[in-house]
Order: C-alpha cells, then structure tokens, then sequence
C-alpha cells in the first residue's frame, strides 16, 4: 500500500493541521481517526467555520436550549463562546497525546478573538486571556490578528504565557514584526527567570488570496499590453503568493539563526513556526494542491481544509520543496515590481479586507444565534 504523503509530511519537518471544526466532527470520532490515520498534529478554527458548523446540522441545539433557559441576559457573544469553548476543550484533549508526545511542539487547537478587536490592544489582550484561562489547555493557541495593534497585544501574551497564533498574516515586512513582538515576549520572560518552553506560537502567513487579488490586477493590465508585455504578465499568473510565502520562509530561517534567538533557544524557547493558512486553491485552472506542495519544510505547519487536505493524500508528493529555489521566488517579486504593482499595496488590501471579512463572519454567527435564540 502507497505511503499516505499527509504522513510523510512529517519527515520533511511540516505538520498537518485540520482548518475546520464542528461538533460532528467531534462526535463522530472523525476528528480522532484523522488524528490516528491521516497524521493530523493540530486543528484551526475561525469565525466562518464556526458559522457553518452550527448553521449545518443539529449538534448545537440542545446546548444552545439549554444556554437560553439558564440565563436571559446572556449575550449572543457569550453563547457563541460557551459553544466555542467546548468544542475547542474536547478538541484540545482529543490533540493532548500530540502534546505531549512532541512535547509542547504540536497538537495545538486555536480558537479566535472578535475580530471587532483587530484595531484594539488592550480589548484583544483582554479577551485573550480570558479565553485562554477558560479553556485552560496548555494545548489551546488564542488567534490574533497581525494588525499594527495586534502586534503590542502579541508581545504582551507571550511574555504572559499565552500561547498565539498570529493570523491574517500577508506581507512580509508584517511577519518581520511579528516575529519581532514574539522574541520580544520571550525576551521579557527570560529577564524575569519565568519558563520559556512551556509557551508556543505559530504565525498564520495567507497565501491564495495574494494570488487572487494579484491575477486580478495582471489581468486588468494584460488588456493593454503589446504582445511582448502580454506574455510577461501571463507568465507571472498564479505565482506570486507561493513566492512570497518562500520568501517569508527565507526570512523565518534568518531570523530563527541569529545569536538573538540561541539566547532564547538555550533557555528553552521555541522557534514560532510558520503556519501556512488560506490553502485551498481558489482559481480551477491551477493545481488543486498548489499551495501545499511547493511549500513543504522544517519548522512550517500546513493548515488545510477537507477538499485540499484530501487531494493532498490523493495526489500529493512529500518531498521538501519550500527553499528549492528561494532565488525565482525573489525574481516573481521583482517582475511584479517593474510591471507596476506593489505587492505592499496588495498585501494591505488584504488585511483590511481580511479583517473585515472575518468581522463580517462573526456578526452573521451572532446574528444565527440571535435568530436561533428568537425560533427557541
């Protein structure tokens, strides 16, 4: 029997991690038989997922009865946390023989702040730890977004013990900073003698939607174009967001090799791994696993959802890919740049947009619970 490639990911440093979670999902023992049989090592969880999960179905339903009649005053936002929470619970100790067998370096289960709070520190901060001691799981990641004002809040959970997971990531000058809050939370523990290895993080770098917003603007300017410019533009479709997520994999090597990071490193810190989130492949005429397989190597975890996870196991090759060609992806950037487009403008488009949608996503989840609430 063919090796399952989902497995083999493993010897080339990447983990799988599941973008998805529901209570059937749960209960049905699916989750764990990925665990056991596809080399699942963590899951993800955002607003939309969360929609879906209890839009779908009936698995939330005698909770949610219960939560209605227990207390009138119960906001739409704490029912939604307290199905959360334990989904996430029974996710966390599900993923805890993970834990312990990679001690500490995977099995992780992530869970989001409101994304209302993107542009507020201290609300995320807040939020944060609450959910955090809630859930009490040395296994649970809190999600927080990579805005500017996220990146104080991100420091600020670290250097209190709280594992993060920085999301909505797009640019690399962003994760440049992220990494930097990172080091700096562990910094400010280490000063203070407090344990380093018991906290971990990972970083959320996107990659489709660069790719979908970047075609879109190649196409608009391939109207234009004399047929020595067209075929420029052409070849440059469906390239850039693997580029530039190598070259946040380049920047994560140098980073994670300074004599800055051995001093954490032999007090017992982690590297923050990079996670690469946004993996299905959104445009039909590219490889179904395109975001998948060209980015495997050491240190990098893939989050994948169930059309591109089962594709992976169908089609896929393990083999390490991510820095094989670090130069070409430079190369992609620079054409972009001298066709006009600035990838720092597509890439805060994209967290703006990004924010929004996400914000957008938990208003329909608390509106659902409303509407569930109103039906009771």
């Amino acid at each position: 029997m063919a090796e399952n490639p989902l497995l083999e990911l493993q010897r080339y440093g990447q983990s799988f991690w599941y973008d998805n979670i529901s209570r059937s999902i749960l209960r049905s023992g699916e989750l764990k038989r990925m665990i056991e049989e596809e080399g699942l090592r963590g899951v993800t969880s955002n607003p939309t997922i969360f929609y879906k999960a209890i839009k779908s179905g009936t698995g939330y339903d005698q909770q949610l009865k219960e939560l209605f009649s227990r207390d009138d005053n119960l906001t739409a936002k704490e029912i939604f946390y307290a199905l959360a929470s334990q989904d996430i619970t029974e996710a966390c100790d599900l993923l805890m023989d993970v834990y312990k067998k990679t001690e500490g370096d995977d099995g992780y289960v992530s869970l989001e702040v409101d994304p209302h709070l993107a542009h507020d520190t201290e609300g995320t901060i807040r939020e944060a730890k609450e959910l955090f001691h809630r859930i009490n799981r040395p296994n649970l990641m809190i999600k927080v977004p990579a805005t500017l004002e996220g990146l104080p809040a991100v420091e600020e959970l670290i250097y209190e013990g709280v594992n993060v997971n920085v999301t909505l990531l797009f640019s690399v000058d962003r994760y440049r900073e992220v990494m930097d809050a990172y080091l700096r939370g562990l910094e400010r523990r280490m000063n203070e003698d407090r344990p380093l290895d018991s906290v971990a993080s990972v970083a959320s770098f996107f990659v489709s939607r660069v790719d979908t917003l970047t075609d879109r603007y190649l196409e608009e300017m391939l109207a234009d174009a004399d047929d020595e410019k067209a075929s420029k533009i052409r070849s440059l479709f469906g390239k850039t967001a693997v580029a530039n997520a190598q070259i946040a994999y380049d920047v994560f090597k140098q980073t994670f090799s300074t004599d800055r990071f051995l001093r954490l490193k032999l007090k017992g810190a982690r590297i923050q791994r990079l996670l690469f989130g946004s993996t299905s492949t959104k445009n039909p005429t590219y490889s179904d696993i395109l975001y998948v397989q060209e980015l495997i190597g050491p240190g990098t975890v893939n989050t994948m959802p169930d059309d591109t996870w089962r594709a992976f196991k169908d089609h896929g090759r393990a083999e390490r890919t991510i820095d094989r060609d670090v130069q070409s992806a430079y190369s992609t950037i620079e054409e972009l740049q001298t066709l006009g487009i600035s990838l720092d403008e597509i890439t805060e488009r994209l967290e703006d947009e990004g924010v929004r949608l996400f914000a957008e996503s938990f208003d329909a989840l608390i509106g659902l619970i409303e509407s569930k609430r109103q039906g009771a």
